[in-house]
Order: C-alpha cells, then sequence, then structure tokens
C-alpha cells in the first residue's frame, strides 16, 4: 500500500509534469501576455485529481498497472483539456488538439527524465533530483523558445480556426499522443539499456515528424485559403468590371435624356417660369445622383484601391452588407497601392472589423457601417465606425469567446490581437461615444 511519502512524490513529480504541460501550452497557443499566468493556480487542482483516481484504483484493482496507468493518463489530460478551455476561452476540440500537442512534447521529455534517472548520480537522490530538474527546466526553456522562433503556434493556431476539420485534428493529433503514450509504455515494460539509445532517438524523430506535419498541415490549408481568395479576387474584378460596364450605358442613356431635358428647360427659360425651372434642375441633379453620381462615387472609391484583395474583399462585403439593408459608407480619398504588412494578415484583420462592425449594426434601426481608408506616404490608416445598442464593457470585449450575440462568438478580436501581435508597426485603438462603436488601424512602414 502507498505510504504517505509515496503519495507526496506522486504529487509532486504530476505537479512538475504539469508545469511542463503549461509552458508548452503557452508556446503551442502562442500566447504572448502574462496575464494566463493568474490562472495556472487553477490547474493544481488536476494533479490533486489525479492522484486521488490513482488510489482508489490501487485499492480497486491491486493488480490493474495497465487500465490505471491510463485512466490516469486520460483523466490528467481531460482536466488540463478543461483547464485550457476555461484559460483561454476556446472550445472543447480546439483545446483537445492544444493539449494533445502539448502532450506529444511533454511525454518524449518524460521518457527523458527516466533515462536520466537511470544514469546519472543513482547513488544520491537529492543531488540526482536537482540534476535532473534543472537539466528538464533547460530543455524546456530550449524547445519552447525554438518552438516561438519557428512561430509553430502562429501556424498551430491558424490549423485551429478550421471550423469544419477541428474535430478531425483534435483526434489525429489525440491518436499522435496515444502513440507516444505507447512508446513510454514500452520503455516502462523493461527495455534493454543497450537499446536506449536507439529508442530515444526514435522517440526524438518521432517527435520532429509531428512538428513538421503540423506545419506543413497548417502551411497547406493556409496556401489553400489563399487561392479560394484569389478565386474571389477573380470574380469580384469581374462584378467591378461589370458595374463599370453599367455605369457607361447609365451615361449613355442619361446624354440621350439629357438632350431632350435641355430643350424643355431653354422653353421655360424663354417663357420666365423661373420655380418651375429650378424645380426642374433640382429634379434633373437628384435623377443624376439616383442612377449615375452614387454609382460613379463608388467606383471611385473602389477603383482608389490598388491592392487586389483588400479590393475583392470589400466589393464582397459592401454587397454582402446591402443585401442585408445596411447603409455602407466607403471612403478612400487618395489611392492606396500597399500596406506595410502581410496583405492577407490586413485582410484578414479588416474581415474581422467588418465583419463585427456588420453583426452590432444590425442589432439597432438604422444600421449603418463606416468605412475610410487614408494613405498618406508609408502610413494606412483604416476606420471602420458602426453603431451599436446595449452597453459595452472594455475589460471583456477582448476577451476569446466573450460576445453578446451567444455562444461560439466573439473569437475575432482576439484572433485580430494576435495577428496584429506579430507586426509592431501596427497600432490598434478603440473607442466609443454617442452610439457609435469605432475601431482604428494604422499601419506604417512598407511590407
Amino acid at each position: 500500500m502507498p505510504t504517505l511519502m509515496m503519495l507526496l512524490i506522486g504529487y509532486v513529480d504530476s505537479t512538475l509534469a504539469h508545469a511542463v504541460v503549461a509552458a508548452y501550452l503557452f508556446a503551442v497557443l502562442d500566447e504572448r501576455s502574462w496575464r494566463r499566468l493568474k490562472k495556472l493556480p487553477v490547474l493544481l487542482l488536476s494533479p490533486l485529481v489525479n492522484n486521488l483516481l490513482n488510489i482508489f484504483l490501487m485499492y480497486a484493482l491491486p493488480g490493474g498497472t495497465l487500465i490505471r496507468f491510463w485512466a490516469t493518463s486520460l483523466c490528467a489530460m481531460l482536466c488540463v483539456v478543461l483547464w485550457a478551455r476555461w484559460a483561454w476561452r476556446m472550445g472543447f476540440w480546439q483545446a483537445l488538439s492544444a493539449v494533445s500537442m502539448t502532450g506529444v512534447f511533454q511525454v518524449s521529455l518524460v521518457i527523458l527524465t527516466r533515462f536520466l534517472y537511470r544514469t546519472i548520480f543513482v547513488d544520491n537522490e537529492i543531488l540526482q533530483f536537482a540534476a535532473v530538474t534543472a537539466v528538464i527546466c533547460v530543455v524546456v526553456a530550449l524547445s519552447t523558445a525554438l518552438l516561438y522562433r519557428l512561430r509553430f503556434g502562429r501556424w498551430f493556431r491558424l490549423l485551429l480556426e478550421e471550423g469544419p476539420g477541428q474535430c478531425r485534428t483534435a483526434l489525429f493529433l489525440f491518436a499522435l499522443a496515444c502513440v507516444m503514450e505507447m512508446f513510454y509504455m514500452l520503455q516502462l515494460r523493461g527495455l534493454q539499456e543497450r537499446y536506449f539509445a536507439l529508442y530515444y532517438l526514435l522517440v526524438l524523430v518521432m517527435v520532429v515528424l509531428v512538428v513538421g506535419l503540423v506545419l506543413y498541415l497548417a502551411q497547406w490549408s493556409d496556401s489553400a485559403r489563399k487561392i479560394e481568395a484569389q478565386r474571389d479576387v477573380i470574380a469580384q474584378q469581374q462584378l467591378y468590371e461589370q458595374d463599370l460596364e453599367v455605369i457607361r450605358r447609365e451615361v449613355r442613356s442619361f446624354r440621350h435624356d439629357y438632350k431632350n431635358l435641355l430643350a424643355g428647360l431653354s422653353q421655360q427659360a424663354d417663357e420666365g417660369e423661373v420655380d418651375e425651372l429650378r424645380c426642374a434642375l433640382s429634379e434633373l441633379d437628384a435623377g443624376f445622383d439616383r442612377r449615375i453620381g452614387e454609382k460613379i462615387r463608388a467606383s471611385t472609391q473602389i477603383g482608389n484601391l490598388r491592392i487586389p484583395q483588400v479590393r475583392s474583399l470589400l466589393l464582397s462585403k459592401l454587397a454582402a452588407m446591402g443585401g442585408q439593408g445596411i447603409d455602407c459608407r466607403l471612403e478612400v480619398l487618395y489611392p492606396v497601392e500597399s500596406v506595410g504588412m502581410d496583405v492577407w494578415d490586413f485582410v484578414r484583420c479588416l474581415g474581422i472589423l467588418l465583419d463585427n462592425a456588420a453583426q452590432a449594426a444590425l442589432e439597432t434601426e438604422t444600421p449603418w457601417v463606416e468605412i475610410v481608408l487614408l494613405a498618406q506616404g508609408d502610413e494606412l490608416s483604416l476606420r471602420v465606425s458602426n453603431p451599436y445598442a446595449g452597453a459595452i464593457d472594455p475589460d471583456k470585449i477582448w476577451a476569446e469567446g466573450f460576445s453578446t450575440k451567444g455562444e461560439g462568438r466573439g473569437l475575432g478580436l482576439p484572433s485580430y490581437q494576435r495577428i496584429l501581435a506579430d507586426h509592431p508597426n501596427t497600432a490598434a485603438s478603440t473607442s466609443w461615444a454617442g452610439s457609435v462603436f469605432v475601431q482604428e488601424l494604422k499601419v506604417e512602414g512598407r511590407p
């Protein structure tokens, strides 16, 4: 039966393992803020639950070592998944994917730990514990720094954004974590020391292959999105050309009517009908604005956008908002030929701001969205304004998962922040006054 010292050692060992998982979670989820550290104490409940389950199974199944191992492992994973879901306010499948990915790293580290315990300072337990702990801390620090350097977390988060494939991704990564656990079981079952170097080399190769596979899948998914966006660019460009053709036809038609209108106006002027002349001129001006002027102004604003990807997104968003009954106002006073960041990241940011503005505007009586793009030298300024109904909590609008529109929403602005974190030449601001919500983004320099 387990003694108190054995239980204490088991709890400390489990706590250290959870600390390693937390460190890798920060790297895997590309977390660059220290505010998540405030939620770490809750994670200490996981090793406690895990050890209580282990004690229960030791009494309930005295000989069931394999069952106890898998039960406690799954229990620990579930606890960490629930904690990650709460700490990062993400969905279950996203949390399972992240924890499974960290599980691959953590199990490989546990295998290294057991190897170190069998080879260094075997005659001095205190010195051995200190040395092994120091080695593990160095390995964790170096490996997490390497993950940040490779921007692994950014690609991994991009992979998690695939809505329909989240379940498949989570189950695939969970299967990889189970394979790593089976490697660990192979060591526990009495692997001969002469094969251990080859065994651990195989483990390292397995970890590298998993990392490479995840990066490949994320980049492949990103490339597929860009190809789809390029197709959309072509389609929207065709719509843009169709609008220009409509304007051309309207001008020709108006030119024909204009001669007849001038003849009538000339006769009214000769007869001294000043009031009727003014009324006719007013109707003529209004008719021009209604038939041609608005389209010419919109086309001029869109024409100032010289970046196809941005123009394509705006055309599609303006069409979608117009179909929803939202009054769209676009101002692009000067030509916009470049943006000082990755153009696809800028498109994602613009899409997030426009989607949020449209959703908020639809909750008001007179929905409208105003978009202003201003290029001055090497600086590009974007402002998206919309009306809003109700109160805004400034401490919650940036929290992932928070939304006034129901569960499963509120993922836009945190993603917007994570994108901008990779571009230090950007500055974002948020303000609201008089029931008008404004998001501003400034990008300085060239890409």
